[in-house]
């Protein structure tokens, strides 16, 4: 895709750069190559190739679900700042 000085300003424009005049050709030059290597990826056959969300496999790695004791509520309690009446003590977020 050949991209034109005025293709270039419209890009600046919409993007809010300012582009120096001595830049334009230059800038304009490389944004053409840029899109001129996208325009090949195209010519890649992906027939075989399935859709997906990332490059990599990934799937959930679970540990087995154990029920085991829990802490005691004098235990977690034991580092609150502050508690009242065997439960944690917060201060207030929500005005009535």
């Amino acid at each position: 895709m050949k991209v034109t000085k005025k293709d270039m300003e419209n890009v600046a424009v919409l993007s809010r750069l300012s582009i120096p005049a001595d830049k334009e050709e230059l800038y304009t030059q490389q944004l053409s190559d840029v899109l001129e290597y996208v325009d090949n990826l195209s010519a890649v056959p992906t027939d075989d190739i399935q859709p997906m969300a990332h490059v990599l496999p990934v799937s959930n790695v679970f540990r087995e679900d154990v029920v085991k004791e829990s802490l005691s509520r004098e235990l977690a309690l034991s580092n609150a700042p502050l508690k009242d009446d065997g439960y944690f003590r917060v201060p207030k977020v929500l005005e009535d």
